[in-house]
């Protein structure tokens, strides 16, 4: 026999996991009791909806669903922005909370909460458990709803009755998933629905792939490529999507967008072919999607989730299925498509494609930053860009090579990016990992450095300042008129003794004509550092 709280940690064992990220209390304090005789590490974080984000990290990095926990009510609460972050980026996460005992649920007891109704929206499933027996099988669903289809967060709400309850031993791996309701596509796709995108690609002149953040997540990058390359097809991608080929690759044309290169939306407007790959082409994709439906021209729409294609935009040709296996397949059929000329076009738009935007040559370029930056990291290096000013810099100046550029798209959270670093560096401690925010974003989750410091992960973070909530100061700038409101933020804090507090290495840069040097220096240290950059506050990213 066994209680609830050890049958969880088992089932934690058996499905692989090494390390949770969470923030105990009473309600979940059977299971807390639990992980103390397991070999699973759990890390503790300073706020729950950072458990959210570091989970979040290590999902994206091991490419497997990971795990956060808290406890009720609002433990519970404050992990609902990771969850809704998570749930808009399709990562697989799975989140356990605590709850009051069964008998008491419904009656606004101390630290209630209905968590399992407040995350319906935002998460693939949630389970409220009211048998310790059904744990096991529970588990297992959850494991395999948040790992299939469209990826996403799954939530499991044990009341503290439920975890100490007996239940008879069990065997994980004979469990069989058998979930009514639940049947994600196949993999492989229709096969004539194959057939009529391999001729619509046969009868275009000028074809175009783009690739959203769903290509990453069905680990489809490699199977992308080699199709481009295969039939010389050139790409472009959403935000969510940079990383699918390298910024030197000869049929890479950049991100599209309102934040992205000019040449990349010229090259959808003047596509005959738009190949939509795991993106839901939302209004920071493309502005106006009835436009481009209204064209001649012809529309494919490749994604593991049914429900996303025609979200935004009416395709001419829907193909559901697994981005990897789709691309495997498509590349082995006869596709005859003459690109040169289109290539010699989109070639031309980019190189006479000027950047009109102008920076003040006081402080730090960001640009400058970004692209020195990313240029100097390690060739696998994980680039994690918070949000603001800074995620739109980043995303526009990373130069991609072999590693991985992590931000949160979907839901735009501020705060995201230093636990999203500490769990992606905890997954692949190997790897160089820079987080980089601004000086908003990291007053939202500084401290999770002492999250990094003690566990010893050489959190190394990139702080943008420019004294403003420098989106919002910018959207005041160009629609009312510099009527400026609730954005700055003074000079405050003192970021060297920020550094000093949590033992960390501490680096300033106010010039261009230092960026070099002390990016060279942030990067070879051993030891965890924060750098502060200077950034004019008047810079705009337009």
């Amino acid at each position: 026999m066994l209680n609830g709280a050890k049958a969880m940690v088992k089932c934690l064992e058996a499905e692989g996991i090494t390390k949770v990220f969470g923030y105990p209390g009473v309600a979940i304090a059977p299971f807390y009791n639990g992980l103390y005789d397991s070999k699973i590490e759990h890390v503790l974080v300073r706020e729950e909806q950072s458990a959210g984000h570091a989970a979040s990290g290590w999902a994206r990095i091991s490419r497997k669903p990971a795990v956060c926990v808290t406890t009720s009510g609002p433990g519970a609460t404050n992990l609902i922005t990771a969850l809704a972050t998570a749930y808009a980026d399709s990562i697989p996460v799975i989140a356990i909370t605590g709850q009051v005992s069964s008998e008491l649920l419904g009656r606004d007891v101390f630290q209630e909460a209905d968590i399992t109704g407040a995350t319906e929206s935002f998460t693939k499933y949630r389970y409220l458990v009211k048998n310790a027996e059904d744990l096991p099988r529970i588990f297992k669903e959850a494991f395999y709803i948040a790992s299939t289809g469209r990826k996403g967060p799954v939530l499991i709400d044990v009341p503290i009755d439920i975890q100490k309850q007996e239940i008879r031993d069990f065997d994980y791996e004979k469990i069989k998933v058998d979930i009514r309701g639940y049947k994600p596509p196949k993999k492989t796709g229709n096969k004539q629905q194959v057939q009529k995108v391999v001729e619509a690609i046969n009868h275009a002149k000028r074809p175009l792939i783009c690739a959203g953040g769903g290509v990453i997540l069905g680990n489809g990058e490699q199977q992308v490529c080699e199709f481009c390359e295969k039939n010389n097809i050139p790409l472009v991608h959403t935000m969510m999507g940079i990383g699918v080929m390298p910024k030197d690759h000869p049929l890479y044309f950049g991100m599209l967008g309102n934040n992205g290169k000019p040449y990349a939306n010229r090259a959808v407007d003047k596509s005959d072919l738009l190949i939509i790959v795991g993106a839901r082409v939302a209004d920071r994709a493309i502005a106006k999607p009835k436009a481009l439906e209204e064209d001649t021209r012809t529309i494919i729409h490749i994604d593991i989730d049914t429900a996303e294609i025609g979200k935004n935009l009416g395709p001419t040709l829907p193909l559901v299925g697994d981005v990897r296996n789709i691309f495997q397949i498509l590349t082995k059929e006869k596709v005859k498509v003459d690109t040169s000329k289109w290539l010699d076009e989109l070639n031309a738009i980019k190189e006479n494609t000027a950047d009109h935007r102008k920076f003040s040559d006081q402080y730090v370029n960001p640009n400058t930053l970004v692209k020195t930056l990313s240029s100097r990291m390690e060739n696998d290096a994980i680039y994690v860009a918070d949000v603001g000013q800074n995620q739109l810099w980043s995303a526009d100046n990373y130069i991609m090579k072999r590693g991985r550029f992590l931000t949160t798209g979907g839901m735009g959270t501020m705060g995201y990016s230093i636990p999203a670093a500490i769990g992606a560096k905890m997954c692949q401690p190997e790897k160089q990992v820079v987080a980089v925010c601004g000086d908003g974003s990291f007053q939202m989750a500084m401290n999770e450095l002492a999250t990094a410091r003690v566990n010893h992960v050489p959190l190394k973070v990139v702080i943008l300042r420019n004294h403003y909530l420098g989106l919002v100061r910018e959207y005041q700038y160009n629609t009312y008129d510099s009527r400026y409101e609730g954005v700055q933020l003074y000079d405050l804090p003192h970021y060297d003794k920020i550094a000093a507090a949590y033992d960390m290495e501490y680096i300033y840069v106010d010039d261009n004509a230092q960026v070099e040097d002390s990016v060279d220096r942030f990067l070879n240290m051993d030891e965890p550092c924060l750098m502060v950059c200077e950034i004019a506050s008047e810079n705009n990213v337009k």
